[in-house]
């Protein structure tokens, strides 16, 4: 399998109600499902920051400006559409002043559009129940070093980790 190290950045959105959002993408080679926050590849002459708010805006619609200019360094080491991803990445942080912002997916590559099974607003504390893999599998401790003072420190019960989501077959 081929090893690929891409400049690349994360964003992490939260909802008023602290809920995080991921995208679930369909591996085109394997089939396989996972779950990650929005974000993708750094362009030549693009700052970081700058990368996190275009994709957050290509791949959901969301304001950019929420991407907060703050972020952590994250190892991934990662398989995807037969080749093995490995490296940093820079995580952002952006917060929305309302409930499960609604995405738009106008901004997406064609092999994207093709590839994004869905989204979920996630409970923080159903990370770790949903149906496929979590990426990078660190995602709760990334969250606490990017926002320490959240009420994710409290542990509750999780009646379901997703907000209403229509999921496909992987």
């Amino acid at each position: 399998m081929e090893t690929t190290h891409r400049p690349a950045v994360r964003v992490i959105c939260l909802d008023v109600a602290h809920r995080v959002l991921l995208l679930r993408w369909r591996d085109p080679l394997a089939g396989t499902c996972l779950w990650e926050p929005p974000g993708g590849g750094i362009e030549p002459g693009e700052t970081p920051l700058e990368a996190a708010r275009r994709e957050l805006s290509e791949e959901t619609g969301l304001s950019p400006d929420a991407v907060a200019d703050r972020s952590v360094p994250v190892e991934r080491d990662v398989r995807w559409n037969g080749r093995r991803y490995v490296g940093q990445e820079l995580f952002f942080m952006a917060h929305f002043a309302e409930e499960q912002p609604t995405l738009v997916r106008t901004g997406l590559l064609p092999d994207e559009q093709a590839n994004l099974d869905t989204h979920a607003w996630v409970v923080w504390s159903g990370l770790a129940s949903l149906p496929d893999p979590v990426e990078p599998p660190q995602l709760p401790a990334v969250l606490d070093a990017l926002a320490p003072d959240g009420p994710w420190r409290v542990r509750r019960r999780v009646t379901s980790p997703l907000a209403d989501v229509q999921l496909g077959d992987c």
